[in-house]
């Protein structure tokens, strides 16, 4: 078992187009829980929604990059709409069984067979990346120990990382963030203060929407398929994960978070992989190895609940709306 190649594998996960991808969406539900306090637990839903408006733009109308884009980010505000209309009247917890059947609802909506032409139906679309490359400035060769389109991949994902967490980051330090905290600790007492609370809800789940389109195009891209199958409810639960590894009312937090996230799940894996290939556990196959990656680090995310229930990043006050 080569220990130096099994390190080596899970720190490149710490700049991978997952990863950003992964740190995107947590940056949404940061918006959404950390700070407004909206328990969405459809974030894989926005993921989907942003990823197959662009892969059917590109496709079937030969949109260009920049136009297929801005269609992934307009349906993405169209499905928050749609979804927070309704529901950003309920509670907290019926907002949660909503957001998981409206993933859910788009999940099985593009895997109906009647839309097979438009959406692929389960084997999903592939082949709309062309445009994306033709965008690549860097010549061909390696970069960092990467080809020049898997450079590209990851500076375009963590590029959008950091310019939306410095919009993030700002945004909560102005005015109209401190109304969204506001409304996470005491809804009633802004209420009474004359802000439109709905509104204030209705602009926070947009603004995650968005990043969750985002991250949809982000895990996308370098895959070069959108399948129904990524985009389950264990999507979103992994998303939790990294947000609370990181801290949930923090920028830099979803975003660390996302990276021990897969860092752990790249370095348990192989891993075990390895001690089952010398011998040491006989008994475990490689797909039982895969189940028990996610069996240590939901034990892990337990104590780090137990001992660190603010995340790494994350402030114990940050916890009394939770």
């Amino acid at each position: 078992m080569d220990f130096g190649q099994i390190l080596l594998e899970a720190f490149g996960e710490l700049v991978s187009p997952t990863t950003a991808a992964y740190a995107l969406a947590a940056l949404g539900l940061a918006v959404h829980f950390g700070y407004s306090g909206l328990l969405n637990f459809g974030q894989a839903g926005f993921i989907a929604v942003g990823a197959y408006a662009f892969a059917m733009t590109t496709i079937h109308l030969q949109f260009p990059f920049w136009l297929a884009l801005i269609v992934a980010v307009v349906a993405s505000v169209v499905f928050a709409l749609i979804l927070g209309i309704p529901t950003l009247r309920l509670r907290a917890d019926y907002l949660a069984i909503v957001t998981i059947a409206a993933a859910e609802i788009i999940r099985y909506i593009v895997t109906t067979n009647t839309l097979t032409d438009v959406t692929g139906s389960a084997n999903g679309l592939a082949g709309f990346r062309q445009d994306f490359l033709r965008l690549n400035p860097f010549p061909a060769g390696t970069y960092l120990g990467y080809s020049s389109p898997d450079f590209f991949y990851r500076v375009f994902g963590w590029g959008l990382v950091v310019i939306f967490g410095i919009g993030v980051w700002l945004l909560m330090r102005s005015p109209w963030g401190r109304v969204l905290k506001g409304i996470r600790e005491d809804e009633m007492a802004v209420r009474s203060l004359g802000k439109n609370v709905y509104s204030y809800k209705m602009q926070a789940l947009v603004i995650g929407g968005i990043l969750g389109a985002l991250a949809g195009l982000v895990f996308t891209l370098p895959r070069d398929v959108v399948q129904p199958a990524n985009y389950g409810t264990e999507f979103t639960f992994f998303l939790w994960t990294c947000l609370l590894l990181g801290g949930m009312a923090t920028v830099l937090g979803p975003i660390v978070g996302a990276m021990i996230f897969w860092v752990v799940l790249s370095l348990t894996q192989n891993v075990l992989f390895g001690l089952i290939q010398i011998g040491v556990l006989p008994f475990l196959s490689p797909t039982q190895a895969g189940q028990l990656r996610y069996i240590l680090v939901g034990v892990a995310l337990m104590l780090l609940m137990i001992f660190r229930p603010q995340g790494v990043f994350g402030n114990k006050k940050e916890l009394a709306f939770s």
